[in-house]
């Protein structure tokens, strides 16, 4: 954790981020186009989101993948690394529920 070029240092920025863990369990189960991501995070603007997945993807916590053809699409998903946040995500989640009863 106290290693300069580990990402720990950047975990407390990414899951503060108003957008970034919500991003990140919306993509727990596969790859998403930008459009389905807009529709359980229904309070983002498009700018916002585009930010945070920007951020997220130069982090390495989400891979953004084209796809060309007649329509170009762009899909986005869990990296290793962003896969590895959502067991803690869980934790804070279910920790969360338990303090606010």
């Amino acid at each position: 954790m106290f290693d300069p070029v580990c990402p720990s240092a950047l975990m407390p920025f990414r899951v503060g981020d108003k957008w970034a863990a919500l991003i990140l369990r919306c993509l727990q189960d596969g790859p998403r186009r930008f459009s389905e991501l807009e529709v359980p995070l229904h309070g983002v603007t498009a700018t916002s989101l585009i930010q945070s997945l920007r951020r997220l993807e130069g982090d390495g916590f989400v891979l953004r993948e084209e796809y060309e053809g007649p329509k170009r699409r762009v899909e986005y998903a869990l990296t290793p690394l962003g896969r590895g946040l959502l067991g803690p995500l869980n934790a804070a989640c279910e920790c969360g529920c338990r303090c606010s009863r």
